[in-house]
């Protein structure tokens, strides 16, 4: 089956952006970016989010028993990262794969590269 089209992040508003300390932010780029960076705000997505990038794949059945929360909440936390578009998923059988999507790590890795203070 074919990986699932939700909405996501633009790839290419954020690819356009320079890092925070070379200028500031437009509206856009600002709305673009917030998302990722609201997902990311939470303990558990952040783990989950670690998980999946440790891995070139890894089973939704091998995410939930490292978590003391039920299914549905976990799937809840890694449906806000598809659609802040920082992981993809692609479901095999009874089963959801993720993988996380490397070009928008990077490009939230270059907003923000900060110049060494020296």
């Amino acid at each position: 089956m074919a990986r699932q089209a939700l909405p996501m992040a633009d790839q290419q508003a954020l690819a356009c952006c320079s890092p925070l300390a070379a200028r500031p932010l437009d509206a856009d780029q600002a709305a673009v970016v917030a998302p990722m960076f609201k997902a990311l705000g939470d303990p558990v997505r952040l783990r989950l989010l670690s998980m999946i990038a440790s891995v070139p794949e890894i089973c939704v059945c091998d995410l939930t028993p490292a978590f003391d929360l039920s299914g549905p909440t976990i799937s809840h936390h890694l449906k806000v990262l598809r659609e802040a578009g920082l992981v993809d998923s692609e479901r095999r059988g009874t089963w959801v794969w993720y993988q996380v999507r490397p070009e928008a790590i990077r490009q939230l890795g270059v907003l923000l590269d900060l110049p060494a203070v020296g």
